[in-house]
């Protein structure tokens, strides 16, 4: 079957299973009583450490498409996202994607606190695949758009949660991919670096970026997405519009 020229990313039943560890509150008296039942207290715990955070998700992700993720705290957006950028692996269902991914999941994971930014610039950067020639030709570009040129030499863990949130967008949108993927970093840093981190996703997008982006903000998904999944408990409730943001805020409010 040959892929969709149209197409950037596509979602088959993923499912995501994590065991949540092993089971509390043993007796001397359950022991006992599972001997005669050992079937039944192997599956009994099976269930109990199980926890599905994604159930047969799937969908289809266009060239040029933003689209946005929404649900509440623990509904499995975050996970998704993961799935798709190659962290994880599903349990069930595949992803493909077509297409060159930077995934700005959780910004400054891959720094070490005690190297100094400058070290971190090529220390990061490798990680997300940049080659030294490159990080050597954008150097001056990531140091400007952080605004951390007074920090160079300082290590990263005397840094605040804001300045790491800077320097770490600034190496991640060095090059513009394909596919871009969002999770809430347009919530972090000082106000003055939330509207510059957006007015670059903005130049991404217009240059036809394809970008998933999941926001508690809905006004944000709304103001930035043509596109709106909703999950809840690891299950799609909902793909749509906009209109999708309204049916979601009904169900939170009701």
């Amino acid at each position: 079957m040959e892929k969709d020229n149209d197409i950037m990313i596509n979602a088959d039943n993923i499912s995501m299973r994590f065991n949540l560890g092993i089971e509390k509150g043993f007796s001397l008296k359950q022991g006992f009583i599972d001997l005669f039942h050992p079937k039944k207290r192997k599956e009994k715990k099976k269930n109990k450490n199980e926890f599905w955070a994604l159930k047969d998700v799937s969908f289809k992700v266009k060239k040029g498409e933003v689209v946005g993720f929404i649900g509440s705290n623990g509904a499995g957006k975050s996970t998704l996202l993961k799935v798709i950028a190659g962290v994880m692996k599903p349990t069930k269902g595949h992803v493909n994607s077509y297409g060159n991914i930077c995934p700005m999941i959780e910004l400054g994971a891959g720094f070490d606190p005690q190297l100094t930014a400058r070290e971190n610039i090529y220390l990061n950067g490798a990680v997300m695949g940049y080659s030294k020639e490159l990080l050597d030709s954008k150097f001056d570009e990531i140091v400007e758009f952080s605004e951390l040129k007074d920090f160079l030499d300082v290590p990263v863990q005397n840094f605040s949660s804001g300045m790491v949130a800077r320097l770490a967008f600034s190496i991640a949108t060095i090059v513009e991919p394909e596919i871009l993927i969002v999770d809430e970093i347009l919530s972090v840093g000082d106000i003055a670096f939330q509207a510059k981190s957006e007015a670059k996703m903005m130049s991404m997008i217009n240059g036809g970026t394809t970008v998933l982006y999941v926001s508690h903000s809905i006004e944000a998904i709304k103001k930035l997405c043509d596109k709106v999944i909703w999950i809840e408990h690891g299950v799609v409730q909902k793909i749509g519009g906009k209109e999708v943001c309204d049916d979601y805020l009904n169900y939170v409010n009701n």
